[in-house]
């Protein structure tokens, strides 16, 4: 009984989850999952920077500007509009 206790935890150890063979594994999907962190943080930090340009207290021009020309299609009387397939 003993030794089939013992088989049973060294199989475990060896081919479990948190085994040695799974060991290779959890470092590809550790790296992985840095990557994706920090793509995920520079987006953050770009979604950040644009809501600091629109805050009420001081919303920046240019960007202003840009958000209405692209939501609502509108132009200035002295611009020309080019349409590019």
């Amino acid at each position: 009984m003993a030794l089939a206790v013992l088989l049973v935890v060294g199989s475990v150890a060896v081919a479990g989850p948190s085994g040695i063979l799974a060991w290779g594994e959890n470092q590809r999907m550790l790296e992985q999952r840095s990557v994706r962190i920090a793509q995920l943080r520079d987006k953050r930090d770009r979604l950040r920077n644009r809501v600091d340009l629109l805050a009420p207290d001081h919303v920046d021009p240019d960007l202003a500007g840009e958000l209405l020309r692209s939501n609502l299609n509108v132009a200035r009387p002295d611009e020309m509009v080019m349409l590019v397939p």
